[in-house]
């Protein structure tokens, strides 16, 4: 995958190389979207997803995740993305997300969407824009 990531790291989409234990300590007790996430509901979301993980290539150490949802013709969802706090303001966050980004490309997808409550100026970076009309958009389930 090629992006502008640090060269002491790499992105995989290898979802056997995922630190699930690690994955789940940093959305359960660091992430605004998932905190309290229970390890089972989160090894179930790892399973049916797309993973992509950034690892430091010196130690094989993971430090980055993001998962996407999708049925790989017409929609995806993208979600949990999360940098260690160590390795935060490298452009590794930015990085791992072109690299999705980049991936998905291949199946010509009608609509990749995320949520965010503070990372707009990112993705923005990346191409992704407000929705044009959110008035038309529904949602079951805890907002």
């Amino acid at each position: 995958m090629t992006t502008d990531l640090p060269d002491a790291y790499e992105i995989s989409d290898d979802s056997a190389r995922i630190d699930a234990e690690l994955v789940h300590r940093w959305l359960s007790q660091d992430a605004y979207w998932a905190r309290d996430r229970s390890r089972e509901k989160q090894d179930r979301a790892i399973a049916g997803s797309l993973n992509f993980g950034v690892y430091d290539r010196a130690s094989g150490r993971q430090v980055g995740y993001a998962r996407v949802v999708t049925d790989k013709a017409d929609f995806a969802w993208l979600c949990d993305v999360y940098i260690s706090p160590e390795v935060r303001g490298k452009g590794i966050g930015t990085a791992l997300v072109t690299a999705v980004r980049d991936h998905l490309a291949r199946y010509d997808l009608r609509r990749v969407l995320l949520a965010t409550a503070d990372a707009h100026e990112i993705y923005a970076k990346i191409g992704f824009v407000p929705l044009e009309a959110p008035e038309r958009w529904m949602a079951l389930g805890r907002q």
